[in-house]
């Protein structure tokens, strides 16, 4: 579904990425794991055409989607959910939803889109004319996740989903984001906590320095004296 084949991105004079090659399958909940300033979310960003591509490329559903722009990857079937939420704070919690669905005219009704997005994340219907400002963290990454499930996506990106968010309602998250992967959503997710992501992804890729350093399931990462010397400490 996506590739990664020795992505290299700059951040003006500086190279971020040098070398990230990953493949997420479609149906599948991929972890991108590694330590603060790794690369994880220039990656996420350099897939949502957020960051230009200098090398290498990205290649969605069999079709290069390098350098594309950020409106195009989202009308190509990708929603990025970028760390920190990054809310319209002063609007309320139905209004920035609203907002997600901008290219929902191609693929279905808003009203349909909410009503999804309320069954996975029930107290949303309860405050969707609060500003999002006034809601708690957990409500917050809530409304972030929900914003992106409203243009349809059939891959979403969540950079970091679970910074600030108490235990109860990452459950609940994570129960939702296993929910969309049964109805047939791809997730890649970015996460700092190891065993949390490995608990959840099929697979996962470990980043370092700019670069895919392993890649593999839950045990054989585990399993791994290179992963647990360097990455088991990390949280």
């Amino acid at each position: 579904m996506l590739e990664l084949k020795s992505l290299a991105v700059d951040h003006g004079k500086l190279r971020a990425l040098w070398d990230i090659s990953l493949e997420v399958r479609q149906g599948e909940k991929v972890a991108l794991l590694g330590a603060n300033g790794a690369g994880k979310s220039t990656t996420i960003g350099a897939i949502a055409g957020i960051y230009p591509v200098a090398a290498g490329s990205v290649t969605y559903e069999g079709q290069s989607l390098t350098n594309a722009s950020p409106a195009e990857v989202v009308r190509r079937g990708i929603a990025a959910v970028p760390e920190g939420r990054r809310l319209f704070t002063a609007m309320s919690v139905q209004e920035n939803l609203t907002m997600g669905a901008y290219s929902r005219h191609l693929r279905g009704s808003v009203d349909e889109g909410l009503e999804k997005v309320f069954s996975l994340f029930p107290i949303l219907r309860d405050k969707r004319r609060q500003n999002a400002g006034e809601l708690s963290g957990g409500q917050q990454q809530q409304v972030a996740i929900a914003r992106g499930l409203m243009a349809s996506p059939r891959l979403l990106l969540l950079d970091e989903p679970f910074i600030g968010v108490a235990p109860k309602v990452i459950d609940e998250i994570l129960d939702a984001l296993r929910r969309i992967v049964a109805e047939g959503v791809t997730v890649l997710l970015v996460e700092q906590n190891i065993h949390r992501a490995l608990n959840f992804a099929n697979r996962a890729y470990v980043i370092e320095n700019g670069r895919t350093v392993l890649e593999g399931n839950r045990e054989s990462l585990l399993d791994n004296p290179a992963f647990a010397d360097k990455f088991l400490g990390l949280e």
